[in-house]
Order: C-alpha cells, then sequence, then structure tokens
C-alpha cells in the first residue's frame, strides 16, 4: 500500500497527470450523461409502444446497444424506436469502442506508465551515502573509470539529464541518477557534500559550470576537471575545480616515453612518495641481449628493474630475464638512483631518423614537444592546412599515401606514433605501416579500450587507450584505495606485512615467485626504504609496497590475507600513462 501511494504521489506530481485526470474525468462525465439520457428515452419509447419496464432494464439496454454486444431480447418495434436504437448505436461505437479506450490510454494509461518508467531511474541518493564519486557525463574516460570504481568496490552515482538514456544505462547496470549537471538541487540530491570525488569529463564550458555550480555547495569536495585547451585550465581553477588535467599533453608524453633508440633515459611516470617509478628504453644500449642478472644494473646505479614491457605486455623482473631491443625497462629507485642511471646511458643515442608523428592535434604537438625536450627530431603528418605551425617540423599531406610517408622519412625512421581519435584510421595506418616497414616501432593511440587489442593485431608495438588513461589518472585521485595505478595492468599497491611473512628475509619470502608482485620499498617507522635487499627483514609492523599486475596483487592477498593500507599522495602530473 505504501508503494502505491508513493506510485501515486509521483504520478500526481507533475501539472500535466493533473490536466490529463481532469480530461479524463469529464469525458467519463460526458459519457455518464449521455447513458442517462438515453435510459430515460427508452422508457419513454416503451410507454409509446404501450411496454413497461424497470429503469435496471433501461439501463441494462442502454449499454448492450451501445457497446454492440445487443442481446436482441429487448427490441423496439416501432421506425422511431429502430431510428432510436440506431443512434444509440452509434454513438456507442464512437464513445465507448473509439473514445474510451482512446482517451483512457492518453490521458491515463500512458503517463502511468511513464510515471512507473520514471520511478525505476533514481533522482537522488540515501541521505546516509557518503564516500561515492559523482560523475557528470557520460564517454569513454567515464566508463572506464566506472570500471575501475566498481572493481575496487568505490560507490558511484553517474548524473544523466535525459530521462530515456538514464533508463537505458539503468537496465545495462550503471548506477545512474536522473538530474541536470548544471542544477544546485541535482548535487545536494546526489551528496555532493560528503562524495569523495566531483569528476567533470564533459568539454571545457561544461566542466567550468559544473565545477562552479558545485564548489558553491560545498567548499571541500574535490573537483577533477579534465580540459581539452590550456587556456580552459586557469578558468576551470578559477570556476571551482581542485585540479585540472589536460588528457591529450598527458597522452602525447605518455607516447613519446614509449618510443626506443632515441635515447635510454630513465623518464619518470609516478611518484609514490620519495619512490620513483620510471621508464626507460633498452634499444642501442649494452643492455641489449644480457639478462637483468648480467646487466649488473642494481649494483651500478642503485635502481631496480622491477618489470619489462615488451611489445605492450608488462613480465616482471626476475635475473634470467632477457633485454632485447624491443625492451622497456621499468625501474624503481630514488631521485639520486635514477640519476645515476642516467649518467650511465644518457650517451646512447642511435638514431640519427625523424620520429614520424601522424596527426597534428592536442595530441601530436604534445608528443612532438615532448620529443622537442629530449632533442629528438621528428616530422608531423597533418593533411589540415590549418594545424600546421612551421614548415620544418610538418609534413602537409596523408598518412595513407605512400609519398607523403616517404617524405617525412618512412624509410629510416625509428618510430611512428599514429595519434588519430579515429580508432578505424589508426588501425588502417598501422595494418600499412606494418608493411612499409615491417621492422619500424609502431606506436597507437586507442580512443576507445575496447580497439587496444585490434591495435596490437594489426602490429602496433605499443597502443595506450586514451579512455583507460584518464580513468586511471582520476582514479588516482582518491588516494584511499591503497592503490596507485601506474599504466593499465600496473599498479603500486601498500600493505602491512602480513603475519605469514612478520621475521622473514625477503629472500626467504619469495613474494615474486609466489605471487608475481615486485617489493619496491618498505616503510618501517615512518622511514621509506626503497629497494630494499635480499637480506632485509620483514618487521611484522612494517608496510610493504609492491608493484605488479591486478591478477598478482590480488594472489598476494589471498594468499597472506592482507589488506590495502591508504595510498599516499601521488603527483597529478602529466606522467601517468
Amino acid at each position: 500500500m505504501k508503494f502505491l501511494t508513493a506510485q501515486l504521489a509521483h504520478f500526481l506530481k507533475p501539472a500535466t497527470s493533473r490536466r490529463n485526470i481532469r480530461l479524463l474525468l469529464r469525458f467519463l462525465l460526458v459519457l455518464t450523461l449521455m447513458v442517462t439520457v438515453y435510459s430515460v428515452l427508452f422508457h419513454i419509447l416503451m410507454v409509446f409502444e404501450r411496454r413497461e419496464h424497470s429503469w435496471i432494464t433501461g439501463l441494462y439496454w442502454t449499454l448492450t446497444v451501445m457497446s454492440t454486444l445487443g442481446f436482441g431480447d429487448i427490441t423496439f418495434t416501432s421506425d422511431l424506436g429502430r431510428l432510436f436504437s440506431i443512434i444509440v448505436l452509434l454513438s456507442g461505437m464512437v464513445f465507448l469502442l473509439i473514445l474510451l479506450p482512446f482517451t483512457f490510454i492518453e490521458f491515463f494509461y500512458a503517463p502511468w506508465m511513464k510515471a512507473q518508467e520514471e520511478l525505476r531511474a533514481p533522482r537522488q541518493l540515501p541521505e546516509r551515502t557518503s564516500g561515492h564519486v559523482i560523475l557528470t557525463n557520460m564517454d569513454p574516460v567515464s566508463k572506464a573509470l566506472m570500471q575501475k570504481l566498481t572493481h575496487y568496490g568505490y560507490p558511484y552515482a553517474l548524473l544523466v539529464y535525459d530521462l530515456d538514456e538514464a533508463l537505458r544505462l539503468h537496465d545495462l547496470g550503471f548506477q545512474v541518477v536522473l538530474g541536470e549537471s548544471d542544477r544546485p538541487e541535482t548535487y545536494h540530491l546526489v551528496r555532493a557534500e560528503k562524495a569523495a570525488l566531483v569528476a567533470a569529463t564533459g568539454n571545457d564550458m561544461a566542466n567550468t559550470n559544473v565545477a562552479f555550480t558545485v564548489r558553491e555547495m560545498s567548499q571541500t569536495v574535490p573537483i577533477i576537471s579534465t580540459a581539452s585547451s590550456s587556456d580552459a585550465v586557469d578558468i576551470l581553477r578559477l570556476a571551482g575545480s581542485s585540479d585540472v588535467i589536460q588528457l591529450s599533453t598527458m597522452m602525447g608524453q605518455a607516447l613519446a616515453r614509449r618510443i626506443i633508440g632515441v635515447d635510454a633515459r630513465a623518464h619518470i611516470i609516478a611518484e609514490f612518495g620519495e619512490l620513483l617509478i620510471a621508464e626507460a628504453t633498452a634499444a642501442g644500449t649494452p643492455l641489449v641481449g644480457k639478462t637483468l642478472a648480467e646487466s649488473n644494473l642494481r649494483k651500478l646505479t642503485g635502481a631496480s628493474v622491477i618489470g619489462i614491457w615488451k611489445r605492450g605486455q608488462y613480465e616482471i623482473a626476475t635475473a634470467g630475464s632477457v633485454i632485447d631491443a624491443n625492451s622497456i625497462l621499468v625501474l624503481s629507485g630514488s631521485a639520486e638512483q635514477l640519476r645515476t642511471y642516467d649518467e650511465f646511458f644518457c650517451i646512447y643515442h642511435v638514431s640519427a631518423g625523424a620520429v614520424i608523428i601522424v596527426g597534428g592535434g592536442r595530441v601530436g604537438r604534445a608528443i612532438g614537444r615532448a620529443l622537442k625536450a629530449r632533442e629528438v627530431d621528428f616530422r608531423i603528418v597533418e593533411s589540415n592546412p590549418a594545424r600546421i605551425r612551421d614548415s620544418d617540423s610538418y609534413i602537409e599531406g596523408s598518412a595513407a599515401d605512400h609519398e607523403t610517408l616517404e617524405r617525412a622519412g618512412i624509410d629510416h625512421a625509428p618510430a611512428i606514433v599514429i595519434t588519430t581519435h579515429d580508432d578505424d584510421m589508426n588501425v588502417y595506418l598501422t595494418i600499412y605501416c606494418r608493411r612499409l616497414r615491417p621492422d619500424i616501432q609502431i606506436i597507437s593511440r586507442s580512443t576507445r579500450e575496447r580497439n587496444v587489442s585490434t591495435l596490437h593485431r594489426a602490429g602496433a608495438d605499443f597502443v595506450l587507450s586514451y579512455a583507460s588513461m584518464g580513468a586511471t589518472t582520476i582514479f588516482n585521485y582518491l588516494r584511499r584505495a591503497g592503490v596507485v595505478v601506474i599504466a593499465e595492468g600496473l599498479h603500486l599497491t601498500e600493505t602491512r606485512v602480513p603475519r605469514p611473512l612478520a621475521g622473514r628475509t625477503l629472500a626467504q619470502a619469495g613474494i615474486p615467485s609466489q605471487t608475481g608482485c615486485n617489493v619496491v620499498a618498505l616503510r618501517t617507522k615512518g622511514k621509506l626504504m626503497i629497494n630494499p635487499q635480499p637480506s632485509t627483514i620483514l618487521d611484522g609492523g612494517a608496510e610493504i609496497i609492491l608493484i605488479g599486475t591486478p591478477e598478482s596483487e590480488q594472489r598476494f592477498m589471498q594468499l597472506y590475507g592482507a589488506e590495502k593500507l591508504s595510498a599516499q599522495p601521488v603527483a597529478p602530473s602529466g606522467n601517468f600513462s
């Protein structure tokens, strides 16, 4: 009864519903009057034919004739009575068989069903809701972020202003709330003041409106906004954004780091307190062909190789891991240790050809800036003359044209980076460039996560998903999951030393062989020990920092019954990939 009352209250709330009810009642009143008049006329005509019937019989005759049932047990014998019967029959066909169903469906049934549908899309969150994430736009970045939030048990609410779209997403399993992202009342209903984060991933103008609206309601809730234009960064901050991320710039930096054969420096991709995580290419260095044990890197630099990227696949580093020309080393260490690494390998710069960048948009220009900072020559292939900034670095033409690629220097280029926002075009160009140069390194951007594997199959050596990178960056701002996502498929996790491992040395614990995770640091009494030696004893009160894939992290938690701690603040720079 309570649920029915709530449904009825929701149905009668809009002014249109109340108007429809009034129209339906008026129609029913007219129909009642018509039936009454016909029943009275029935008696008059029956008296004219010298017959008498009760009032119930008159009502019975009127309804059977109007509804076309016409049992025939009561009939008129005069022409006047039969004419009256025809009028009652025709009016009944119009009013009962046509107008009544139409009016009932139009003014009651359809609005009632719509109200029922609307009740399926929540308009607010329970008052006790807290620690949730509010998303203001449905896009590839938000979709990837919702997957991460679901995986780690974070509640979220996706604001959708269109009812049909909200119902569609609700039926697909998304946690939606029906509401407009530019209305203060919406954020009151989704408990924004108690949220862990508000993520604005729309266009620059919409994000500015969201930040300004939310900040008027709460001065403390973190608001993370994405920005397409560098000019919008300051405006978004002024509007109230806690931080602004330029995904195009970040993607450009991340893609530039993956280019092998141009330098061998260590490029920092994440910071975890004093612990730094970096990537360095091995191509052209004396490391190629050696195992990690033979390279003696840890003794020479103090930095540890904790993993190796090979054609987009992450492998945990072991003493027997072989370094080849396609290897990208994942290093952990302090700032001093990584500087020492650079002193050994910064002299190696093996390629004389220019890196080819396909696309002169924001991502392509960001890659160009990153390569210029590394003193690496490059050429940007761009078909739109309006995007060409200078004739020395740009080649006008289509990358699908062999002559254009020859002018860009594809015969001698160490790598080609494909940056268009059209995944179909990226697949096409990947296949084409792989056919032209089987030995060239091909790096591609993917707008949607589902196309990453397709691009790998097409021949790309490394693919970076725009959606995944954006979701990873925003997710790391939560800083409470005990997890920092370094790249898709590579996480830093902090946990207390599990009881079964307390008192053992790292060598005795055998964590890498048992779980697939590498220990990159220990925190004991507030002091961080980076790259602890195998002989280091695991203190039961210490905290251990691991790096590995989500699967290896899960194996560690299941094997030792460990629990994640609150993650340390992570530098929200363009270094996340």
